[in-house]
């Protein structure tokens, strides 16, 4: 019974609180809300980076043409060993004559040009999807290798680029989240440490009457709670609706097809969780910390 009188004792003064010290309460909110705000826009970043990646990786192909004079036992041994190599996920074969009808129903020009020809001077190929794209080169100069085999391409180079790019930017957005989270805490546990200052006398006044260390801790432990709750308001409002907007206003994707949009949902519900959980414990890390470190209790 104690402990439930100290644990509604605590939450009712940290409301009050809240309200008595409304300039420095404010100001709390308004670093919590700031901060996850940049936290909300780094989080979608990272989400959506990682989706276009994924993305990419997934149309990721290695085409493989076949030599003029390569029979169709070459193509039977060169599909029975992309069974048994590690890194091939799939394979689909595809004939000259697919790639000119193909050709022919994109490009209505070169169906005009096509039909002069007398004979199809495209190529029998293979498309391979691999299991890790990381793995593209390795896997391309192993089919290189066979001699009835005229190319395997990828978009060498340029396509480790752009993996390349969009590692560094995922790893670098989830650095920022994590930077802004401490950041936050630092602001909050700064900010209530004016709170507390202002109530020295209150807290000695408590201690004098032989409160515990626990009794004088709670109330600015649950301000901190209260805090985050309201600091986290705007910017899960701005993450839900912004971002419904912006996929909806853009069709689902950033100036090509190629940067697709994560769908928002159930995608918004979860960092709407993640600020809410995250503004909650910052705050109430930062008046722990506030608490601990400049009262000395």
């Amino acid at each position: 019974m104690r402990a439930l009188r100290i644990l509604n004792r605590g939450i009712r003064d940290s409301f009050k609180s809240v309200f008595r010290n409304l300039s420095l309460s404010m100001a709390s909110i308004a670093c919590t809300t700031v901060t996850l705000i940049l936290v909300a826009v780094s989080l979608v970043l990272t989400y959506n980076i990682n989706n276009i990646t994924t993305n990419l990786e997934k149309e990721l192909t290695i085409v493989v043409y076949l030599k003029k004079d390569s029979t169709n036992e070459n193509r039977v041994t060169l599909e029975n060993d992309l069974k048994t190599m590690e890194n091939v996920d799939k394979y689909v074969y595809k004939s000259k004559d697919e790639w000119m009808a193909e050709m022919k129903q994109e490009n209505p020009t070169l169906n005009v040009s096509l039909d002069y020809l007398e004979e199809n001077p495209l190529l029998d190929s293979i498309i391979v999807t691999v299991k890790n794209v990381n793995g593209l080169g390795v896997t391309a100069e192993k089919i290189r290798n066979y001699d009835f085999v005229s190319s395997a391409d990828y978009g060498e180079g340029m396509v480790e680029n752009i993996i390349g790019i969009f590692d560094v930017i995922s790893k670098g957005t989830i650095f920022i989240v994590l930077a802004l989270v401490l950041v936050t805490a630092f602001l909050i546990s700064n900010t209530i440490k004016l709170t507390i200052s202002s109530r020295k006398t209150e807290i000695e006044i408590m201690r004098l009457v032989g409160a515990s260390n626990t009794a004088i801790k709670l109330p600015f432990i649950f301000e901190g709670f209260i805090l985050g709750i309201f600091g986290s308001v705007i910017p899960i409002v701005l993450s839900i609706y912004g971002y419904v907007y912006l996929y909806e206003t853009s069709g689902g994707y950033l100036f090509t097809k190629i940067l697709t949009l994560a769908q928002p949902f159930p995608f918004v519900i979860v960092v709407a969780l993640f600020l809410l959980v995250v503004g909650c414990l910052v705050g109430m890390f930062g008046s722990w910390r506030a608490v601990r470190k400049y009262l000395k209790i």
